[in-house]
């Protein structure tokens, strides 16, 4: 494993294995792109709508013909595109809180949400507004031994009354499959034949334009998630959408500015371009991000690591987890790929607090948007089994040269394949 060429020989032998999921991944850009194009075909997008206007943000047409094309795009009745969402995080608790009353019973059907959330509901924190001090119950249905949902554990869940089911398609920092479009219109389908006038919310974090139907296609009656994952195409400044029936829509919207305000408020900056260019971008760098996935399941794999999902395995996110056993290997990959990286490369990824976590974080994000998931960047949580979540990434080059240098890190520092 000292032998210089090892490294790039792994490398190649992983690109030719994973050909022809790449191939797969490039044929599904075309019917995603035609969406997208017979969405702003549709709503007439002209550079017109580039511009925004200043103060309250009412009257912005660039602003209310994106969230049309929006809407188009993730097949719902209506969206919200808003800069003034800072996180997906953001966006979904606009969600949670616009919808949920006092009284409420909010129920996951993917066991513990992603950690951001856990503050949000209660389950973590005190004396900031979490649901829970706001009167909203809570309830989990967990993941059954093999990471996926107990479906005899979700039908007696939803013996008690609940106002929303959550759904989150991701694995987040979980060791589970992501929910394929499928799964998720198979339980929206449950939950409406128990409890018709439950809402089903599903977080569509970093699973956007991977499939041919989004989750408000099959079913589920909101989603939201973040403009700098899937849908910003890798441009998108900041931001974050919500997406599904219009009344709903426009609730989670009077939580994000005030009620009586909603969706009508809100200035664009003037950076409406972005997010319509972006969008345009976004079936090619979801592929992209995909192939760099396979790429990443393909190399620790070959080494004998476990990962999720495994190569050639079908994916409903841009999301790679590789489980490394150790938080020496954790920081060995990090720091290769922070070096790697086009921005901060000569920064060494240290563990740290984060807002919003439970565990310290070691993060290698050398990207051009902070904390942009659509460019290649991968993070972990400091604790067992130490696993690394790797996503994004604009061409599959840069996952090679990252991989390779964390191969031949890997090798130098003795942290190599698994015992």
């Amino acid at each position: 494993m000292s032998n210089p060429c090892w490294a790039r020989d792994q490398l190649d032998g992983a690109s030719a294995r994973i050909a022809p999921f790449a191939e797969r991944h490039t044929a599904a850009v075309q019917p995603r792109l035609e969406r997208v194009l017979a969405a702003l075909a549709a709503e007439r997008v002209g550079v017109q709508h580039f511009a925004s206007v200043s103060g309250y943000g009412h009257g912005d047409q660039g602003r209310e013909v994106l969230d049309r094309v929006f809407a188009r795009v993730l097949q719902a009745e209506a969206a919200a595109v808003r800069l003034q969402f800072v996180s997906g995080t953001h966006a979904i608790a606009a969600a949670l809180f616009g919808v949920l009353r006092p009284g409420d019973r909010l129920l996951s059907l993917t066991g513990r949400p992603y950690d951001t959330l856990e503050e949000v509901i209660g389950l973590r924190g005190q004396g900031q507004g979490s649901l829970a001090e706001f009167g909203v119950r809570y309830a989990e249905v967990p993941l059954s031994a093999a990471g996926r949902v107990d479906l005899e554990a979700v039908d007696l869940a939803l013996g008690e009354p609940t106002r929303m089911v959550l759904i989150q398609r991701s694995c987040g920092y979980s060791w589970r499959p992501s929910l394929s479009i499928t799964a998720i219109a198979e339980l929206a389908e449950r939950v409406k034949r128990r409890q018709p006038g439950c809402v089903v919310f599903v977080d569509n974090c970093y699973g956007e334009l991977v499939q041919g139907q989004e989750p408000t296609a099959v079913g589920a009656d909101l989603i939201a998630g973040s403009l700098i994952k899937n849908l910003g195409g890798t441009i998108a400044p900041t931001g974050g959408y919500v997406a599904g029936r219009a009344e709903l829509v426009e609730q989670a919207c009077c939580r994000l500015t005030a009620p009586g305000i909603g969706a009508e408020g809100g200035t664009s900056f003037d950076l409406n371009r972005l997010l319509f260019q972006g969008l345009f971008l976004a079936p090619q760098m979801v592929a992209e991000a995909l192939i760099c996935s396979e790429l990443v399941a393909q190399v620790f794999s070959d080494l004998g690591y476990a990962t999720q999902p495994r190569p050639g395995e079908p994916r409903s996110d841009v999301i790679q987890a590789v489980r490394l056993g150790c938080p020496e290997r954790l920081a060995t990959v990090c720091r290769a790929f922070q070096a790697a990286s086009p921005v901060g490369a000569y920064l060494d990824p240290v563990p740290a607090p984060m807002p919003g976590y439970a565990s310290e974080l070691v993060m290698a994000g050398g990207t051009f948007i902070d904390g942009s998931t659509s460019e290649f960047s991968a993070d972990a949580p400091l604790r067992e089994p130490y696993v690394l979540f790797a996503q994004g990434g604009t061409h599959r080059a840069h996952a090679r040269i990252a991989l390779e240098r964390a191969l031949a890190a890997l090798a130098e520092s003795g942290h190599g394949p698994p015992d």
